[in-house]
């Protein structure tokens, strides 16, 4: 009996204490977020279509992430946005509070063995994509430069931001293996950059900027026609620019036309959010439906409606299975476009 009696005090004695267990065990996704800021990185200067429209779904994710962090934005430009994307890959925290908005054509370099890439898009989580708007080439009013094949027969000036971006790998690749002149001055910081420059008649165009972000950033030079598109990079023709030929459109033999089919591909992650490799699969998880959650958003959706954003969203699953499959493409194809991307 006083054995009896004694187990049962242990048990009362044990009841009473505060109950614990490893904090590694027990922290929720909430738990973990709640009070904290997660960094929102962004490979471009301040101004253009990349900054501004994840400003704004930085303004609505936080809500839909448990425990409600908040969201800042910060920008770090450089090398064509190869910067953002070799830090998130090695130095920034892999613990979820860091999320980066970086270029598609990130993939194309890794794919192609580009100098300089220090990241796997595969291992990247990616959280989202906002868009598959085509990318365009363009030339400005006073150039006198008025279709692509204009620059098949003198030289026209455009500004890119570095050489592991599409600002620069485009107009190249049309040089190589169209016969195109253009001229390609790098070393802007971001897009914003570019138009002033053209503004200034520093350069005559842009080596790239999205459809999106000129109707969003930019409708009255589109409605002035201050801007002519040249061309445009997507794996088909958008609807609101039929008369505009493709990359692919221009291509001389089946071999370059795969090569600037695969160039061009990644338009369909035009916009795309990631973490870094090493985030705990609960928070990849929230963080990705809560993405999906702010673009389903009423207020995030009429904000994008009245900047004139288009929204045409992509999970991160289905965004990640499309730089995975950027990686994994036909060898002949990455090899030719492999020597083109090492000519530069």
């Amino acid at each position: 009996m006083a054995h009896r009696r004694y187990l049962l005090a242990l048990i009362g004695t044990i009841a009473l204490q505060p109950f614990s267990v490893p904090c590694v065990w027990a922290q929720s996704v909430a738990d973990f977020y709640r009070g904290k800021t997660i960094t929102m990185t962004v490979g471009t200067s301040p101004g253009g279509d990349y900054d501004l429209r994840m400003r704004m779904v930085g303004r609505h994710l936080g809500k839909y992430i448990p425990g409600n962090p908040q969201i800042v934005a910060t920008n770090m430009p450089g090398a064509g946005q190869m910067l953002v994307a070799n830090w998130l890959a090695s130095v920034a925290p892999k613990d979820g509070t860091v999320i980066a908005a970086i270029s598609q054509n990130l993939a194309v370099h890794q794919a192609t063995g580009a100098s300089g890439v220090r990241y796997d898009v595969r291992e990247f989580n990616w959280i989202g994509n906002t868009t598959d708007t085509p990318n365009t080439i363009n030339s400005w009013h006073t150039t006198n430069i008025r279709t692509i094949q204009d620059v098949m027969v003198r030289e026209h000036v455009v500004g890119a931001t570095g050489f592991a971006s599409g600002s620069y790998l485009y107009p190249f690749a049309l040089n190589a293996l169209v016969g195109t002149k253009f001229k390609i001055v790098t070393g802007y910081p971001g897009g914003n950059d570019i138009n002033l420059a053209m503004e200034r008649g520093e350069v005559g165009g842009r080596g790239s900027n999205s459809w999106a972000s000129w109707k969003s950033t930019r409708p009255q030079w589109l409605a002035e026609k201050k801007v002519i598109i040249l061309v445009q990079v997507g794996v088909r023709r958008n609807p609101e620019l039929p008369d505009i030929p493709t990359l692919q459109d221009l291509a001389k033999n089946d071999l370059d036309r795969d090569v600037l089919t695969f160039i061009s591909a990644d338009t369909a992650i035009s916009r795309p959010l990631v973490t870094n490799a090493g985030v705990p699969r609960e928070r990849v998880e929230a963080l990705r439906r809560a993405f999906d959650q702010a673009m389903r958003d009423p207020e995030f959706l009429a904000e994008a409606e009245k900047s004139k954003t288009d929204i045409s969203a992509m999970t991160g699953e289905e965004a990640q299975k499309i730089a995975a499959a950027t990686i994994n493409a036909a060898p002949a194809v990455r090899a030719r476009a492999a020597a083109l991307i090492d000519g530069k």
